[in-house]
């Protein structure tokens, strides 16, 4: 009980801030009427209860069922064998993730129906599925991931001249949305592993990037489907903002649809659990139970965590954007996002995740914090750009992405091996639950208030922002490190010279 302990502590030093600061605006700068601050409170709760859960069921139920499905996996040693289970394996939990659930209502919404929900989830999860497989194939062959990201970003340029900026944007967010609250922690386990199994002297690079490649597999999956249906301009209206009535009534309203979407996250995980524990695993009934019991965990957390975000947290990032873009000064709003920005990374669940997988794997050579502090100023910069692109027509999205990525990937050749893993990891973690929905709330409703600004280009555009910067904020910090580690003597690992 004390790692449940411990799992709540963390997460309530994360998502007070960020309240603090909704409740101190609604005094200050932003009146929020009651019902509405009452349900953002309640929110908080729920998310403080629910993430703590979740991060408890994830160590002990999702993280092992992925280790020992990398490890099944690397057994086998066949190409083919690793290739068509990284396929199923990728498309199976993708189709399940909520954050992406939630990017497909939205865009179906803000388009008008013309690309429809089911669609953006079918053409995401080939995506992911077809760079899992090619991800697990590149560790057990040793190739470097510094190469396959640069392949696989000048085919996104490629494809990103053919595109409408619609479609830059709706891919790039579809990116961000995919690595989510569930499917983040499944495949870090499964690159953890194939990566400890395989062995070798890249085994701890090598633990990091399938996060990274994985999210790669929505921009190229989406571009493609612009370019082969000939669908290029998109001109939907978005779906008119209405506030939700009462305190209780929206979370008595989303509990139970979040109830049974929760099973459908979960039952892919739990079924491939027992298919392989009939077939390879074979645990004894201790192991299998705790195991069991982490799926649960991770099931009430999980529930409770949406329910806090859909119900409390969201519709006040859409009055809080849409109320400071209609103040006289409102070139305070890249100030605000900046701070939200900084903020509301330390609640995605998915963060914690990978900080915690990269203390253990580096046996805390790269700390926690530090890989937490870069993410923060990353976001920051990444919400507050959004928001000047927001204010100001001739901003466009590429404008950022376009440098934002190339820089990326010329550090990836500058910096160790595996701050190169750890920072694209870092571009699909940060863009979870909370920024796929208060963060893009926030962002739509600054762009519904500004006359200039179009909700579904600049709306959406802001978890493209999110997933960028980390790639960036991350390397940096990785050539920061390479310079001291040279100083002081000391191999990225900690061995000396």
């Amino acid at each position: 009980m004390n790692l449940l302990f411990n799992k709540f502590k963390e997460v309530l030093l994360s998502v007070l801030p960020i309240s603090l600061f909704v409740i101190i605006l609604s005094f200050t700068l932003i009146p929020i009427e009651a019902e509405v601050l009452v349900r953002f409170i309640i929110g908080a709760i729920l998310i403080i209860i629910g993430l703590g859960i979740f991060l408890f069921g994830v160590d002990i139920g999702i993280s092992p069922i992925g280790n020992l499905m990398g490890e099944t996996i690397a057994k086998s040693n066949k190409v083919n064998i690793v290739g068509i289970l990284g396929l199923v394996l990728g498309l199976l939990i993708t189709i399940a993730e909520p954050d992406l659930q939630i990017l497909a209502n939205q865009v179906n919404d803000a388009t008008g129906g013309i690309i429809p929900a089911y669609s953006i989830i079918i053409v995401v999860s080939i995506g992911v599925g077809a760079m899992v497989s090619i991800g697990l194939i590149r560790i057990l062959f040793e190739k470097p991931l510094n190469r396959v990201f640069t392949i696989l970003y000048f085919i996104i340029f490629i494809l990103g001249l053919q595109v409408s900026e619609e479609f830059l944007a709706i891919s790039v967010d579809a990116s961000g949305a995919t690595t989510g609250a569930m499917t983040t922690p499944f495949i870090l386990a499964l690159a953890l592993g194939v990566a400890q199994l395989k062995g070798g002297k890249t085994s701890e690079e090598d633990s990091f990037g399938l996060v990274g490649i994985a999210s790669t597999g929505p921009i190229i999956a989406v571009m493609m489907m612009s370019i082969l249906s000939g669908v290029a301009d998109i001109q939907g209206e978005a779906e008119t903002f209405v506030l939700h009535a009462g305190i209780l009534g929206p979370y008595l309203e989303e509990f139970p649809k979040l109830m049974r979407e929760s099973v459908i996250t979960l039952l892919p995980i739990l079924l491939l659990f027992l298919i392989f524990n009939a077939v390879k695993f074979k645990l004894n009934r201790k192991n299998m139970n705790k195991i069991l019991k982490g799926l649960l965990y991770t099931y009430l957390g999980l529930v409770l965590f949406l329910v806090g975000v859909n119900a409390g947290f969201m519709e006040v990032g859409r009055v809080i954007g849409y109320g400071i873009a209609s103040l006289e000064f409102n070139w305070i709003l890249p100030i605000v996002g900046f701070l939200l920005g900084m903020m509301v990374v330390l609640a995605e669940p998915a963060v914690y995740v990978l900080t915690e997988q990269v203390e253990d794997v580096t046996s805390g050579h790269i700390r926690k914090k530090i890989i937490l502090g870069a993410l923060s100023i990353g976001i920051a910069f990444a919400v507050s750009m959004s928001m000047l692109r927001i204010m100001i027509p001739e901003l466009k999205l590429w404008h950022f992405l376009l440098p934002g990525f190339a820089i990326a990937i010329l550090l990836s050749y500058k910096i160790p091996p595996i701050f190169v893993g750890i920072a694209f990891d870092s571009g699909g973690v940060a863009s979870g639950p909370m920024t796929a929905t208060f963060i893009l709330a926030f962002a739509q409703g600054a762009a519904e208030a500004i006359p200039t600004a179009n909700v579904l280009i600049d709306g959406f555009g802001v978890i493209a922002m999110v997933a960028m910067t980390p790639l960036v904020a991350i390397q940096i910090l990785g050539f920061i490190f390479k310079i001291k580690a040279e100083k002081g003597g000391i191999h990225i690992n900690g061995s000396s010279k």
